[in-house]
Formats: C-alpha cells, sequence, structure tokens
C-alpha cells in the first residue's frame, strides 16, 4: 500500500521475527497469485477482494487493510488510470484490455506483509504489456539496491535510473514504500527517486516495502472525492508492483516471493550483464 513521505526511524529485526514476517509475506504472496489467476472479463473487483479475504482468513492471517484508517476493502483495487487505494466495488467490472493493480496486506503473529503486481485482463495493449514490463523490471532494480553499503536513496536511485532508462515514462511523484514490521507502515519512507549514496545506511535487519508506481504520462496524481482513490492527473494508466524485503547477512530476501526473489534477482543480474557491452544502444541516459 503506497505511502506519503514521512521522516526515518527504523525497527530492526531478527533472524527469528523474519521468519515471522516471512510468514505473513508467504500469505500474501499467494493471496495475490490467486486473485490475479482470478482476474477476467466480468469480474468485479468486490469478487475479487472477496477471495482475498477468503484465502488470508483461512491462512490464519487477518487483512491489514480492512479498517485501516476506515479501508473498506482486503485489497486495493486500481483499474487503469487508478495508481493506488482503489476501493473494491461490486459496480467495478472488469472489462477486456483493461489493467488492474492487485495491493494486499496480511498479518501473521503481529507481523505484517505487504505486496502488489498489475496484470491484465484477457489481452491488453503492446503499451500496457511493456508499462507493466517496466514497472516490474524498476522494483528489482530497486530490490537489488537494497544492500549493506549502500544507503537509502540508491534504492530510489536504481528505480528512477531504470525507468528513465525506457523512454517518456512518469514515476509516481508523492508516494513510495515504507518501513515494515509490527506495523504496515513504519519509517523510513522509501522514494522511488534518489540521490546515489545519500540518506541513512541500509544495515542488517532492515524490512522495506519497495514499490514503484509508473505512469505512461504525467508523473503527477489527484485523490478521488472517495479520499482513497489515487489516480493519475491526465487520465492515463498506470502500474504498481510491490515487495516486502529484508535485508539479511546474505544480501535481499523477499519476504512476498514464494522463492524469496531468487529467480527476478537472477533475472536481473542476467540482464544487466546482456547489456553491459559499450555496444549497447538507446539506453536513455
Amino acid at each position: 500500500m503506497g505511502l506519503r513521505k514521512r521522516t526515518s526511524r527504523f525497527q530492526l529485526k531478527n533472524e527469528a521475527q523474519i521468519r515471522k514476517m516471512r510468514a505473513a509475506g508467504l500469505v500474501v504472496a499467494d493471496t495475490l497469485a490467486k486473485i490475479a489467476a482470478a482476474v477476467a472479463p466480468g469480474i468485479t473487483t468486490a469478487e475479487l477482494d472477496a477471495i482475498a479475504e477468503r484465502n488470508i482468513r483461512s491462512s490464519g492471517a487477518v487483512p491489514s487493510f480492512k479498517g485501516y484508517h476506515g479501508f473498506p476493502g482486503s485489497i486495493c483495487a486500481s483499474v487503469n488510470e487508478e495508481i493506488v487505494h482503489g476501493i473494491p466495488s461490486p459496480d467495478k467490472v472488469l472489462r477486456e484490455g483493461d489493467i488492474i493493480s492487485l495491493d494486499c496486506g496480511a498479518i501473521v503473529g503481529g507481523w505484517h506483509g505487504d505486496a502488489a503486481v498489475t496484470v491484465g485482463v484477457g489481452e491488453i495493449s503492446d503499451e500496457d504489456r511493456r508499462l507493466l514490463a517496466v514497472c516490474e523490471a524498476s522494483l528489482w532494480h530497486g530490490i537489488a539496491a537494497f544492500r549493506q553499503g549502500n544507503r537509502l536513496g540508491d534504492i530510489g536511485h536504481a528505480v528512477d535510473g531504470y525507468i528513465r532508462s525506457q523512454g517518456r515514462y512518469g514515476n509516481v511523484e508523492g508516494y513510495g514504500g515504507h518501513g515494515i514490521g509490527t506495523e504496515m507502515h513504519m519509517d523510513p519512507f522509501v522514494a522511488n527517486r534518489g540521490k546515489r549514496g545519500d540518506g541513512p545506511p541500509l544495515v542488517s535487519g532492515m524490512c522495506l516495502a519497495i514499490e514503484p508506481m509508473v505512469n505512461l504520462g504525467t508523473r503527477h496524481t489527484e485523490v478521488l472525492a472517495d479520499h482513497w482513490t489515487v489516480v493519475t492527473q491526465d487520465g492515463r494508466r498506470s502500474a504498481h508492483f510491490e515487495h516486502s524485503v529484508a535485508l539479511t547477512p546474505d544480501g535481499p530476501l523477499v519476504l512476498t516471493a514464494a522463492d524469496g526473489g531468487q529467480a527476478g534477482l537472477a533475472a536481473l543480474t542476467g540482464q544487466v550483464n546482456a547489456v553491459a557491452s559499450p555496444a549497447r544502444k538507446g539506453d536513455g541516459s
């Protein structure tokens, strides 16, 4: 769930506490997989929300979004130009060619997990498909920068640098990731842009939700009259991807990925190696 900018104080976790967060993260991963698989033309966002709540509760967890500052759903379901915090509704029927961002949180034993994915409804345009790919890849660039020896600004630098290299996309302004642990939203605010080497050092035991939001057009946003749903100012489409990640002595552990993030980070390493040649073209930098 996207957060507005806050100050920086950290809750560090030990190995046992990270294992508890991993349990919450796996519930979120399983729930997102189930609701993403249910996305199809004709289904409503309220029906997706019901699937999510049943799965979270049957897993012995509690939906962390439901009732949070009055939010009525167990997921955020944001369609097309909606960036984040879309309220599930029986009146919001998905149509062929839509894209939908699904954001989910769960609590297990007092510890939180939080993640998001954007998927297409049926066949989507090449433009939308590329938007999703750029946003998801920018997330993995941010996760790869979450390492000891780096600083908080390195995460935003990695996210923004990748987005900029891919063309004229809008890196959403004013929203970003956050610390996570015994609360869903904790310090620090994790910006999706930043200066390399800037900010507090990244140390083992930190747990962050990293979540880029990328628009086809402007980075600027508006909030609808429901006081929750954030939309693109120009009405163009947006994508949102998020993982909760723990920093361990061995590097980032993706708490909300079934494999701990191994495949995503391996794919990123291969991509970086593939473009390392001086012969590369058009990186947009």
